[in-house]
């Protein structure tokens, strides 16, 4: 079954990136061990636990809301490890760091779509995130590489790549709502549906109007995920525009 939210309200920043956030639970402050979730498409796979920022609320309060309803845990957040940016899916990631002090017998989604939560070491997760999500290896990879960093540190802006090997991620310029990174520059498309903004610029746009805008999309060649695809996850397809072959004039 894969997870729904109908009613839900997607949050795109000022350069119309949906904005996210996720957790790296961790077992203890040694971070040798994380916890991974079964995704709601295919639960035989694993992914980290995160969703899309709802109007209103702080990606760190995001954060602790997903993984209570994806992974059933609750704990102590501490560092934010980046703003990962996926400029294929137009969407950036707040990821922070958990240490897990409590685990429910039952949450949210082991009971509504049956899913599942189980603690792997390092290089397990970096494998198991291989097989479906390999861009999310980077948030591991980050974790590694940012044990000592300053705490009064701006979290740099990450750039996922769809095949990473260990070290294989671009950090940007530490986030700053002054400046615009260019990869979002060049990347950035306007939004063709009506949105309206909060009082932060961010675009806030429901899901009967991503459709809208969606199939305007597919119209005009672009990539068109589902919908209804689940929050914790953005659509892997997609696809490539090929000009038609010209036919030579004698």
């Amino acid at each position: 079954m894969v997870k729904e939210k109908p009613n839900s309200t997607r949050i795109y920043d000022k350069e119309g990136y949906r904005r996210r956030a996720a957790c790296i639970c961790v077992r203890s402050e040694a971070e040798a061990e994380v916890l991974l979730v079964t995704s709601s498409r295919r639960p035989e796979l694993w992914i980290v636990p995160g969703g899309g920022v709802e109007p209103e609320e702080e990606a760190t309060l995001t954060a602790t809301r997903e993984v209570l309803e994806e992974a059933g845990v609750i704990g102590d957040l501490g560092r934010c490890l980046g703003v990962f940016e996926n400029s294929e899916h137009m969407h950036r990631t707040e990821v922070f760091v958990m240490v897990v002090t409590q685990e429910l017998e039952e949450w949210e989604d082991s009971k509504t779509i049956g899913r599942k939560r189980q603690w792997f070491s390092i290089e397990e997760a970096l494998s198991q995130l291989a097989l479906h999500k390999p861009t999310q290896r980077t948030y591991l990879q980050q974790l590694r590489h940012s044990k000592h960093r300053c705490p009064n540190s701006a979290p740099p802006i990450i750039s996922e790549h769809e095949s990473c090997d260990d070290g294989d991620f671009t950090i940007g310029t530490p986030k700053d709502e002054n400046s615009t990174p260019e990869s979002a520059t060049a990347a950035a498309t306007p939004t063709t549906a009506a949105t309206t903004t909060n009082d932060s610029g961010e675009m806030v746009m429901t899901n009967e109007e991503e459709a809208v805008a969606e199939e305007r999309k597919e119209a005009e060649g672009g990539v068109s995920p589902s919908p209804a695809i689940a929050a914790d996850e953005v659509e892997d397809a997609g696809s490539t525009n090929a000009s038609p072959p010209t036919t030579p004039t004698t």
